[in-house]
């Protein structure tokens, strides 16, 4: 080891104890586990393997070396709580937020007042379990793919994970490609695929040096994007151009703001699978009403201000072809027909927006290296930060040839997330409050043991059937359950959501009664 305190730990040839209790520390991958499965920090560059010399070279340019091992409390010491909903705004005061309000109008025909209460309850009744699993983060200090073993076992998980890095992966591509777009709408000699590479890199940049410098650069980069959009605001109000489209009746209406709703969700329970990442660092007995809070402010804020701005603003497309032929277009194009009038400032502003999805992709980007980690036992070898870098690569071969198609894609993609998280919550929430009983029925010293946490059969199978209720409720232009097509007219309504959900929690409650009776855990 690089420092191994020597007065706490023993090192030597055979097993590794705790020199003062003579509790086990395990040796796992380089990384040394003392009885409550925590590794110090300093333990990553023990030894004279590939990882321990790639660890210690990191090291120097103070690079977070830590991946999925639990963090000790001794190393929780980020007790500024603000972080947490700094965290969120920035990561939500962007453009892509702004294109899902955008949607209401053009592809489900709303009119305002109907779009905008869509939106303030639909995206309270999402961040409700980021805001929830956020608190597991200081309790236990471990990332939440890890924390999810507890609900779907150390091998199920895998499957979660899987579907994870899908998330992080295509959210990243599909909020690159509405950068590279504004940038192509500022200047049409910057092509997509470079506009993908400059905003890609620059998030590569943040991600690479971990935790406490994703925290930082979101601490202060919601600002200007705040500023903008407050500019894009005053010049809309100014142009006289907004339209209180009328809300709709009857049956189609119901189909179109069940669908919208089902963007608008996915979109904002999408940070669900990450709650935990960005908390793992905060003392245990940080207060879990004032974590809870503070992720709560940080996420409605910006999600109701930037949809609600882009509905507003997309309602003058009813009236004003110029409008409708920009959406049409791409979302960078709208944006650059509101700030038009600032010329050369107005095209600053733009670069400001098209640069917010840094800390739009910041969270995918660091987050889908420990859902690659907990894949298997050679993929936690291999260092957070390199993983960082392989992410970049893959989402950025995904946005270039995808960079012509925005609104198909982020409409599919919002809702498929939306389905898979749906069935994720409704295992996760079920396990923790009718069979863990709350906090204190986590055994921490068990997440690494396959034989001591859940099976995950029960999980596996109520993931299942939560597939099943989304195919059954769904409503998409490429397919129409039939649920979904007894609701409205024509394309039907989208309750794929709350079958996923209801379908996973009900079968996991029934199976997973069975199986801990015959499995003892």
């Amino acid at each position: 080891m690089a420092m191994l305190e020597e007065k706490k730990y023993g090192v030597h040839d055979g097993p590794v104890v705790d020199a003062e209790s003579g509790s086990p520390v395990g040796e796992k991958n380089g990384a040394y586990y003392d009885d409550t499965g925590a590794v110090p920090g300093e333990s990553f560059t023990y030894g004279d393997s590939t990882t321990a010399k790639i660890q210690r070279f990191a090291g120097r340019f103070k690079i977070e070396q830590r991946g999925i091992e639990r963090v000790p409390e001794s190393e929780r010491t980020d007790s500024n709580l603000h972080k947490i909903g700094t965290m969120w705004l920035a990561a939500n005061m962007v453009v892509s937020s702004f294109a899902i309000g955008a949607l209401a109008v053009p592809i489900f025909y709303l009119g305002f007042v109907d779009a905008l209460l869509t939106i303030f309850f639909i995206n309270i009744l999402g961040i409700f379990p980021v805001c929830f699993f956020s608190t597991f983060g200081p309790r236990f200090g471990l990332r939440q793919m890890v924390l999810s073993r507890y609900f779907y076992g150390y091998y199920g998980v895998k499957l979660i994970a899987f579907f994870n890095v899908l998330a992080c992966v295509g959210w990243s591509s599909v909020n690159v490609i509405v950068g590279a777009q504004i940038l192509n709408a500022i200047n049409s000699n910057v092509p997509g695929w470079a506009g993908i590479i400059i905003i890609a890199a620059a998030t590569f940049f943040v991600t690479l040096f971990g935790y406490k410098v994703v925290h930082a650069y979101e601490f202060w980069s919601w600002i200007p994007c705040f500023i903008v959009f407050l500019i894009v605001l005053g010049e809309f109000v100014h142009s006289g151009q907004f339209s209180n489209i009328p809300m709709g009746v009857g049956e189609s209406e119901a189909g179109a703001v069940l669908s919208f709703a089902a963007s608008v969700f996915g979109f904002a329970t999408g940070w669900t699978s990450y709650a935990a990442d960005y908390t793992v660092y905060q003392p245990t007995n940080s207060s879990k009403t004032k974590v809870f809070l503070w992720t709560f402010a940080g996420l409605i804020f910006p999600l109701c201000f930037t949809e609600m701005l882009g509905l507003a603003v997309v309602t003058a497309s009813v009236n004003n072809p110029t409008v409708a032929e920009g959406y049409d277009t791409n979302i960078g194009v709208l944006l650059a027909y509101v700030l038009a009038p600032l010329g050369r400032f107005g095209q600053f502003c733009l670069v400001i927006l098209a640069l917010s999805i840094i800390g739009n992709n910041c969270p995918n980007i660091y987050s889908v290296t420990f859902s690659l980690q907990v894949m298997s036992r050679w993929t936690a070898v291999v260092p957070r930060f390199i993983w960082t870098f392989i992410g970049t690569v893959i989402y950025c071969a995904i946005a270039i040839p995808g960079y012509s198609h925005f609104a198909s894609v982020l409409e599919d993609f919002m809702l498929l997330i939306g389905y898979w998280l749906a069935i994720y919550e409704g295992i996760a929430l079920t396990e923790h409050f009718f069979f863990k009983h709350g906090f204190n029925g986590y055994d921490m010293t068990i997440y690494r043991d396959a034989s001591r946490l859940p099976p995950g059969i029960a999980a596996i199978v109520a993931f299942c059937f939560g597939i099943m209720g989304a195919v059954m409720g769904m409503a998409q232009v490429w397919f129409i359950g039939p649920i979904g097509r007894l609701i409205g007219t024509g394309y039907g309504g989208d309750i794929g959501f709350p079958l996923a959900f209801a379908f996973s929690a009900i079968s996991y409650g029934v199976m997973r009664t069975f199986e801990k009776r015959y499995f003892k855990r």
